[in-house]
């Protein structure tokens, strides 16, 4: 009986200390508490944060080297990313497309904490409460093997019309990536955030004419040359074609319809390491943070980094035309959800 009740007790306190830690005030706590705490919890587990997603593999590399928390990574859409948060206190941290955002918020399934570098992030880039923080925008752009195909590369979603290759754009049911694919065509062709129309009309005439691959948008299957055209964002697209070279390859924002957007910072309500993953969030905003993400081409969202010229992949004048999903973040958001439906319903079944 003695050892029954010791057990219990020993139960009691485990699932109160857990409790507790899920509820910690991260914004309570000084950098230097942060860090020592860090780095008795030892590492931290993202989601949806791979090595090769924005350059993601320095900044962990740099976060291990600097505070010794080591790091794994599972690599999924947002939407498994903010279901994991719900059902597995062992992920920490992740990185969800804006249309997300309200989701988690919704659901309750984020923490706050809103690091050192709160005032040098734009107001757009981040939530009041300091619940999500955008730490990087960049553009939706095409990625062209020219050696796959003869046909002359695209620049805008005209060109792409005319073309008869296959598009690769990836999950648009749950994934951010492909959603702002798809509403960078409603643009194109004259539709807006409450006007879907020409958008659903284009990937129809796509997936009637057998010109969408199935398949994700993934760095192996680039390499292995199973990607035509490829869609994603523009930090991606130059992270495809600089770790393909046995391939030759035309990159373009596209001229009539791309969609600036971000991904924010998020971390898990139910966290088992929540100052681990504040501490991650902190190096990434950090200055060689932000300069990891310019490498990969992505624009960095604090005001005051200076990025040096090299790192800088597009030239400004690209960006002119594209449209921000940050204007109307909840008109964004809700046109993510009836793509998402949509797709799902009129797209998928013609697939398959």
């Amino acid at each position: 009986m003695k050892k029954l009740v010791s057990l219990f007790l020993a139960l009691a306190m485990m699932l109160t200390v857990c409790g507790a830690l899920a509820e910690v005030d991260l914004n309570s706590y000084s950098l230097d508490e942060i860090i020592a705490k860090a780095k008795e919890e030892g590492h931290v587990e993202s989601v949806g944060m791979p090595d090769s997603w924005a350059n993601w593999g320095d900044s962990w590399k740099g976060l291990t080297e600097t505070y010794g928390i080591a790091h794994t990574d599972d690599d999924m859409s947002s939407a498994e990313e903010l279901n994991m948060f719900k059902n597995d206190s062992t992920r920490d941290i992740g990185d969800i497309g804006t249309g997300f955002i309200q989701v988690a918020l919704d659901e309750d399934l984020v923490q706050s904490y809103k690091t050192s570098y709160w005032d040098s992030v734009p107001e757009w880039a981040k939530g009041a409460d300091g619940k999500w923080m955008i730490a990087y925008t960049g553009c939706t752009a095409f990625i062209y093997n020219n050696d796959l195909t003869s046909e002359p590369a695209p620049a805008s979603w005209e060109d792409v019309r005319k073309g008869s290759y296959k598009l690769t754009i990836g999950d648009v049911v749950g994934g951010a990536t492909g959603q702002g694919v798809v509403i960078s065509t409603a643009f194109a062709f004259g539709g807006d955030l409450e006007n879907l129309q020409p958008a659903y009309d284009f990937w129809t005439e796509m997936a009637k004419a057998g010109r969408i691959d199935k398949g994700d948008i993934l760095l192996a299957r680039i390499q292995a040359g199973e990607v035509e055209c490829g869609v994603s964002w523009s930090w991606n697209v130059l992270n495809y074609r600089d770790s393909t070279p046995n391939y030759k390859f035309t990159l373009a924002i596209p001229s009539d319809g791309s969609v600036m957007t971000g991904y924010a910072s998020v971390i898990s309500k139910n966290s088992d390491t929540p100052f681990a993953a504040a501490l991650a969030r902190e190096y990434i905003f950090s200055d060689a943070g932000q300069i990891n993400l310019a490498k990969s081409g992505a624009l960095p969202t604090r005001t005051d980094v200076v990025v040096p010229d090299e790192y800088k992949a597009f030239d400004p004048s690209t960006y002119a035309n594209a449209v921000s999903s940050f204007s109307d973040a909840e008109a964004y958001s809700n046109a993510c959800l009836e793509v998402s439906e949509w797709w799902n319903e009129n797209i998928i079944p013609l697939l398959n």
